[in-house]
């Protein structure tokens, strides 16, 4: 049996949580026979991000490294291996791409009509589905309407009737209503199920099981989606609202529970603030661990000439007894099936029916994160026909969307393939953007305490969002083949590409140089410890999963400019800043633009929580950069080299190494980089594992 969401949403909202079984039969099961199996596969997506069809409306060109209508092949082999089997998505479903903006924000969709992300869920026959913090991006009521639930929140309405969404039921374990203290989303779902059993003497046999999902967002949504969500809803800790639950999904007739946890693996000691407490839910007695948010590949690939393990899963303690190859965190099976469509997470778990119940056999499950080179490490899955037509009216929407012209030029090629090296020809303008909307907002406002900071150095920051996070093909690129000779148009695609996060709102803080400078050291963490003397290859930066974090600083005609030493340890690298041709000082004041992401404390900078904030923009980033883009057409035309893409405020302390130093990026660079004056860039290596060519870096130039 297949629950119906709005079955569901029905039942909860008479009070019955989960469905705890068919009901209405009026024949009793027949006996399971001691020591009867049931092999069962949980497969899982995670974080889509939107990316329905295989390509990339921002280079508007095929991607076939990502995208669901390749997911939807990987489970129809996966269900033709496993019979038995349940389909769930772990959330960072709807937002992402331009299509999932158009859909959201730029034109969105009426109640009748479904989320072409939901279409296609609904048509693979998803099984059941979690959140993530994304789904909170476009504001409560959006997400009221394409979930299809009445969250109980005053001032949130639901459209009247049965909106478009989900055909599978959602769960959401961790959030409550402020006014009511209740759950928002009912914070389970009961999933009754019939499988074919094998009995000790070999027999078949059907029989009945109830399958218990949990859901978790982290407790960050509070700070990164503020304006959606101060005063409206509570986050509780994941082990908390784990051990509230559990208890009751089992008493119910849970036979299995499963938690769907949108954050990564953090074996710290645990905190009900964590981003990425899935670790902590192995102790609160579920049976599988369905975890996404970090965008990474847990466990290891199974398939032929699989990319290494991330640098953060090779780097935990034996003590947290993570193991990250056969994919079980303290004996729970666990898997991340990366991002964008681009794996599927299997967990083949055998049960056997003993006293009475059905108890989980470890030694006879399996975990695996299939990409789409699983058959043989090189041939890609074909789409599966059947997904481009439910969404053909859309995608070509969206394309024609992309493809709208921003009425500015430019002569130069803005991209973040060495972004890490020093290149911020993809940075500067969204800098610039920034920097320039905030001094205009002081120098308008009529607020007696912003009037008082208009002698203070404005300055901003942004990072390089897409630089190699979601792998080879995930680089900013914008207008390819620009120059003076032949500037490029720019279209609507374009602010997205240079400022990838359309949630994101223009926000300022008032800081020292003091936090200056331990927000640089921050960024700096990116960076692996060089040792000059180790003759064997080093990774520059060990792992791309946090990328969104590196942030670039910049000054008005370039006025403030670091150095980081690569030698030195974590907190000791940032090294010669100056602003204005002097050092900063500890007291010395600034105004910093930047996001609401990281005014409200993400990223964890120290002492950058929020407190120090003194603008709330009401404009998104992106948008901010779309309008300094059009200002800048309606003033000259275009934007140049120049002026807007070659002020680099950072570099590397010169340093000798005995042996070579990479940066993974993209194949086929080597000559923009040259071309762009990024001189470290001294050869392109070959490729490895995820596709990367791995750059020689010389820290000596």
């Amino acid at each position: 049996m297949r629950t119906n969401s709005v079955l569901v949403a029905a039942l909860a909202a008479a009070g019955v949580v989960g469905l705890a079984g068919c009901g209405g039969e009026s024949n009793p099961a027949p006996a399971i026979p001691e020591g009867t199996t049931v092999t069962l596969a949980l497969m899982e997506t995670t974080d889509i991000h939107a990316n329905v069809m295989s390509y990339n409306y921002y280079a508007l060109a095929e991607d076939t490294s990502l995208g669901l209508e390749r997911t939807s092949t990987l489970v129809a082999a996966a269900r033709a291996e496993n019979p038995n089997n349940v389909l769930l998505d772990d959330g960072d479903t709807i937002q992402g791409t331009l299509l999932g903006d158009l859909q959201a924000a730029t034109r969105p969709i009426p109640c009748a009509e479904t989320m072409a992300v939901h279409k296609v869920m609904n048509a693979m026959k998803y099984d059941g589905g979690g959140f993530g913090n994304h789904e909170f991006n476009y504001g409560l009521p959006l997400l009221s309407q394409i979930t299809n639930t009445d969250f109980g929140i005053p001032g949130v309405a639901k459209p009247a009737g049965t909106c478009g969404g989900p055909a599978f039921p959602l769960a959401l374990t961790n959030v409550t209503g402020v006014a009511s203290g209740k759950p928002i989303v009912q914070p389970y779902v009961l999933l009754p199920r019939t499988f074919s059993a094998t009995t000790p003497d070999g027999g078949k046999l059907d029989v009945k099981m109830n399958i218990g999902l949990l859901s978790f967002v982290p407790p960050q949504i509070l700070e990164w989606d503020q304006k959606n969500l101060a005063g409206k809803v509570a986050v509780t800790g994941v082990q908390e609202a784990a051990k509230q639950y559990v208890p009751e999904l089992r008493a119910k007739g849970a036979d299995l529970v499963v938690a769907l946890s949108h954050g990564g693996l953090d074996p710290s000691p645990y905190s009900p603030k964590m981003e990425n407490g899935s670790y902590h839910l192995t102790s609160t007695g579920i049976d599988a661990l369905l975890i996404g948010h970090s965008h990474l590949i847990f466990p290891k690939g199974k398939e032929p000439g699989a990319a290494a393990l991330d640098a953060s899963f090779a780097a935990f303690p034996a003590s947290a007894k993570i193991d990250a190859v056969n994919g079980f965190v303290n004996g729970v099976p666990t898997v991340m099936a990366q991002s964008w469509g681009r794996r599927l997470g299997i967990i083949k778990m055998t049960l056997a029916y003993t006293g009475g119940k059905w108890v989980v056999r470890p030694a006879a499950t399996t975990v695996e994160s299939r990409g789409f080179k699983y058959t043989d490490g090189s041939t890609v899955v074909k789409a599966d026909p059947a997904v481009a037509p439910l969404v053909a009216a859309e995608h070509a929407a969206t394309i024609a969307y992309a493809r709208q012209p921003l009425g500015v030029a430019t002569d130069f090629e803005m991209s973040a393939y060495f972004a890490l090296a020093g290149d911020v020809s993809a940075i500067q303008l969204v800098n610039q953007a920034q920097l320039d909307y905030v001094k205009q907002f002081i120098a308008a406002s009529t607020d007696a305490t912003l009037a008082s900071y208009k002698n203070i150095p404005v300055i901003s920051c942004s990072a390089p969002f897409k630089a190699g996070r979601n792998g080879p093909s995930d680089f900013t690129d914008v207008a390819p083949g620009a120059s003076a000779a032949a500037p490029v148009g720019l279209q609507v695609r374009n602010p997205g590409d240079l400022y990838l996060y359309s949630n994101n709102n223009l926000q300022a803080v008032k800081i020292k140089g003091s936090d200056l400078k331990a927000w640089l050291e921050t960024a700096a963490k990116q960076f692996a410890q060089i040792d000059p003397a180790r003759t064997a290859e080093q990774d520059l930066v060990p792992s791309y999963g946090t990328i969104y974090n590196y942030d670039v600083f910049y000054a008005e005609n370039n006025a403030l400019t670091y150095q980081i030493d690569v030698t030195k340890p974590v907190g000791a690298r940032i090294v010669n800043l100056s602003y204005l041709g002097k050092p900063v000082a500890d007291a010395d004041d600034f105004i910093v633009a930047t996001n609401d992401y990281r005014a409200g404390g993400g990223g964890a900078v120290p002492g950058i929580d929020g407190s120090k904030t003194i603008i709330k923009s009401p404009d998104a980033n992106q948008t901010v950069v779309s309008n300094y883009l059009a200002a800048r057409g309606a003033a000259s035309g275009k934007v140049t080299l120049a002026d807007n893409g070659s002020a680099r405020s950072w570099s590397f302390v010169k340093t000798a190494t005995a042996g070579p130093v990479i940066l993974r990026s993209a194949p086929g660079h080597l000559a923009l980089a040259r071309s762009s004056g990024i001189t470290a860039v001294t050869a392109e290596g070959a490729l490895d594992a995820s596709g990367f060519a791995k750059y020689t870096i010389d820290l000596s130039k």
